[in-house]
């Protein structure tokens, strides 16, 4: 009994990880049932043993991309960091750091997804929406505390430039798929991390 419980959690992990392979690589739409199954290892018993359709996997999925992501970057160094804006350029360098490798390793399963069936899914796209967002939102407790300290005067508030980091990460993917090569994202966070260090320097020097 112990030994098919953990069988059956291998199987559903194989498809989750097998989920953030092939939807980040042919999107959601082109990502079949039997495609999934192949790449977990797993047959098809095994997939509607634990999900009733593709898109219970495709929000599971988004769940345990958004729990591996929480857990990549709160085991960073940056977050070691005791001034809030060197934390916040630490997680935008760490951003640029980990853009390496082939695509569908480096880019975004929820901004993958959330472009392809935000009208279609909707449950999708609230997922994708959820898990951004609170990611973002992570990012703004930094910048809420950077922004304290070094520009308490300026206009922007921390909620909108949290989300502003992740549309500038989003849109770096989509231009990485473009360009088939993860250097143009890389290059687009040095552009994210000059313009975050000028909202602050501005009103340092102003001082």
């Amino acid at each position: 009994m112990g030994s098919s419980k953990t069988a059956q959690l291998d199987a559903r992990t194989r498809l989750l990880n097998a989920a953030l392979r092939v939807i980040r690589t042919k999107g959601y739409a082109d990502s079949s049932v039997d495609e999934l199954c192949n790449a977990a290892g797993v047959t098809k018993g095994a997939f509607f043993h634990h999900f009733k359709t593709k898109e219970d996997l495709a929000l599971a999925a988004a769940e345990h991309f958004a729990a591996m992501a929480a857990g990549l970057f709160a085991a960073a160094p940056f977050n070691q960091l005791s001034d809030p804006l060197d934390r916040l350029l630490g997680y935008i360098e760490f951003r640029g750091n980990i853009l390496r490798g082939e695509l569908p390793d480096c880019t975004c399963l929820l901004g993958t997804m959330v472009q392809e069936t935000y009208e279609t899914h909707p449950a999708i796209r609230v997922a994708c929406d959820t898990h951004i967002s609170e990611h973002a939102a992570g990012v703004a407790r930094d910048i809420t505390a950077a922004k304290a300290m070094y520009a308490p005067d300026a206009p922007w508030s921390a909620e909108s430039l949290g989300l502003f980091t992740q549309a500038v990460l989003q849109g770096a993917f989509v231009l990485a798929k473009a360009k088939n090569s993860p250097d143009v994202a890389v290059e687009c966070v040095g552009h994210l991390m000059r313009y975050v260090e000028g909202l602050f320097s501005k009103h340092e020097h102003a001082e």
